[in-house]
């Protein structure tokens, strides 16, 4: 994009003006979105900057620093434009969180990584966060992808895991989970064993039949290409040639963990994917999933990948909820430490004599 220099006629003291030019090859409707959505959301962004549109051409007013960063915003955009995929609102503010954040990656870069093209759309990462996880998936053997809910950690596995199918890069995908929240009682659920333990894989298959034809599902686990089955299932096999993802492993003790690790064969990719906030195991069970960072964490070609609320893609408000707990929790620590103290304090003072 060409810039203008700023201009001196009619900008308020202490602002500046720019002129950028949007190269021809960008439609102007993309770029500003259905009913000029995207360029609401620029505004919204950037409430001390006025832009006019004329044409092609962009004119952005207000304080150097803002129309500064609202000038590499549309730059970004433009870029995305081009590759023809379409902008939103949230796309606008994912790019301005990336470039206030100043991450090394480009927001360009990360909103047109393509992981999967399937049924008529594609799924791409949302955020540096995400982006870095895919990366790390394609380069490291292991991948450990932690994060709170709603951060894509297991749909983006999915997904990888079904291009890597499809590519011929394994010959099988196995897909698994802890059924923990059955515990003892699973004997006293009704139906068969199958019945009683769908329900606690039911978020594979539902991400399964997001990115391949439903028709063709059935055809690949009677083949054995698919498979998805409790943790329990695990125990004394080694895996080749699979693409192996454990979902929920906040909820393994350490000793499923590394039963779960140790199937690894060769030509394989391993993903695990948990929350070690929502640990469902019996008090006193250490998670395997913590645990599992401290003994692998100086391991080559393992690599652990933290999510956050910012990398939350589902409603603002869960991201927000999240920060609140994580507040919460933190507060509720301090104040038990300091109780526990206290009461120390009493003990020591009681037995003095």
């Amino acid at each position: 994009m060409s810039q203008n220099p700023p201009s001196a006629g009619g900008v308020h003291p202490g602002h500046v003006q720019h002129q950028v030019s949007v190269p021809e090859d960008v439609p102007m409707v993309a770029l500003l979105g259905q009913r000029d959505e995207v360029l609401r959301a620029i505004e919204g962004g950037f409430p001390n900057v006025d832009i006019h549109v004329r044409g092609n051409v962009l004119t952005l007013t207000g304080p150097g620093g803002d129309v500064s960063l609202a000038e590499r915003l549309v730059d970004e955009l433009a870029l995305v434009a081009t590759s023809g995929q379409p902008l939103s609102a949230d796309a606008v503010q994912r790019a301005i969180g990336m470039l206030t954040a100043q991450t090394a990656e480009r927001p360009a870069e990360v909103l047109t990584t393509n992981i999967l093209s399937t049924r008529g759309r594609t799924i791409r990462p949302k955020t540096v966060g995400q982006k870095r996880y895919v990366d790390a998936i394609d380069s490291s053997t292991v991948v450990f992808g932690i994060g709170p809910a709603g951060t894509g950690k297991t749909y983006l596995a999915m997904a990888k895991a079904v291009g890597a199918l499809q590519a011929k890069q394994v010959n099988r995908i196995v897909l698994t989970r802890p059924a923990v929240e059955a515990g003892e009682r699973l004997g006293y659920l009704p139906g068969t064993l199958s019945d009683k333990i769908d329900p606690y894989l039911r978020p594979l298959y539902d991400a399964l039949y997001d990115m391949l034809d439903p028709e063709s599902i059935p055809k690949l686990m009677a083949a054995g290409t698919i498979e998805v089955a409790p943790l329990a299932y695990m125990r004394g096999r080694t895996l080749n040639d699979a693409f192996i993802i454990l979902d929920e492993a906040q909820n393994t003790s350490p000793e499923q963990m590394k039963m779960f690790l140790t199937r690894l064969g060769f030509n394989s990719h391993v993903v695990v994917t948990g929350d070690v906030t929502q640990v469902d195991l019996p008090t006193g069970t250490r998670s395997g999933l913590r645990v599992v960072q401290e003994i692998l964490a100086d391991i080559d070609d393992v690599t652990f990948c933290r999510l956050t609320s910012a990398d939350v893609v589902r409603h603002r408000l869960v991201g927000e909820i999240i920060d609140a707990y994580e507040r919460w929790d933190a507060t509720v620590g301090v104040r038990d430490a300091e109780l526990r103290r206290a009461g120390e304090r009493r003990e020591r003072r009681g037995g003095v004599r």
